[in-house]
């Protein structure tokens, strides 16, 4: 099991949306660890799963970490154990913060695309920027109003002059026009999505003009990495000389680790780029959100794309 090195206190625990949670966790002596705004921190939940979560307060608020945990009831059960088996004045082991979806600082101004509880990242990111005094729009893409976390934070305070708050009320109908939004791009202006695979797709389709290393993605929905058409492939790894078999319906990240193999990872889910590996040999089969047309030919994320041939040589 992961060693989770901070103890911190849940100071508040407040119900923010339907079905979602803001915790406020506090350690007992001291400031917490310095973050910058994406980053994420891992929890361990009552129940002893490891689950990770975006930091939604400022960067400079050192006093305190804040996450929105939304409550999945066909998930896996960390969510759960966090939403039903806590309350204020517990204590939950966390990691220190980690960053694999930083604001890049060659932006002169910043467009945030949140969908759902996609938001929270998106939250000290517009918070931090809205400090430092740099121009930013946040677009905020949710069902209803009372599926909407962070609503006041988002209608109620200054951030208000920046946010374009819209809801569906489950229609297609009502869907936000994002090629519109996307249409033109402002000077020196970087993209940021988190959401569903369904609205960052969406999202890298309408900004397709939109220069190399402008997009940034991040992913809140449930990942896919395999298919029933997979097919069984071997990873050879170059520096151990190890050779480890793929079967179809689990990912290479997770055969290495059957392997006993510790490659490092974060999401999961193909956005992060925590676990981003050379290829030294074959042809990968990219299934994430992170590589551009010139990164595809060099490397690889190992927690969803495959080798498209029957071997893959990695610099591992």
């Amino acid at each position: 099991m992961e060693t989770l090195p901070l103890r911190v206190r849940i100071a508040r625990k407040q119900s923010i949306a339907q079905d979602t949670w803001l915790f406020e966790l506090r350690r007992e002596n001291g400031e917490l660890p310095a973050f910058d705004a994406g980053s994420h921190i891992a929890v361990q939940t009552p129940a002893g799963q490891v689950r990770r979560y975006s930091l939604s307060n400022a960067p400079f608020e050192r006093s305190h970490y804040a996450i929105a945990v939304k409550r999945e009831p066909r998930g896996q059960g960390g969510s759960l154990s966090l939403t039903d088996q806590t309350r204020e004045g517990d204590w939950l082991s966390i990691s220190a913060p980690q960053n694999y979806f930083p604001l890049a600082t060659a932006a002169r101004r910043s467009l945030l695309i949140a969908g759902g509880i996609g938001i929270t990242p998106l939250l000290s990111m517009a918070r931090h920027l809205q400090a430092a005094g740099h121009p930013f729009r946040l677009v905020y893409l949710t069902r209803a109003p009372g599926q909407t976390a962070f609503l006041d934070d988002c209608t109620r305070s200054p951030m208000a002059a920046h946010t374009v708050l819209h809801h569906t009320y489950g229609d297609p109908r009502r869907a936000f026009d994002l090629a519109a939004l996307l249409a033109e791009r402002g000077q020196d202006e970087h993209l940021y999505c988190c959401g569903s695979r369904r609205l960052m797709q969406a999202v890298r389709t309408a900004a397709s003009h939109w220069p190399a290393g402008t997009l940034h993605f991040e992913d809140f929905g449930s990942a896919q990495p395999t298919h029933e058409s997979d097919r069984p492939y071997t990873v050879r790894l170059a520096r151990s000389g190890l050779t480890v078999e793929v079967r179809p319906g689990i990912t290479m990240l997770a055969a290495l680790r059957e392997a006993g193999i510790d490659a490092p990872s974060s999401c999961e889910s193909g956005t992060c780029g925590a676990c981003r590996t050379r290829v030294l040999a074959g042809q990968a089969e990219h299934r994430d959100f992170i590589l551009d047309e010139d990164e595809q030919e060099r490397d690889v994320i190992i927690c969803v794309s495959r080798a498209q041939g029957p071997e893959l040589v990695l610099d591992l």
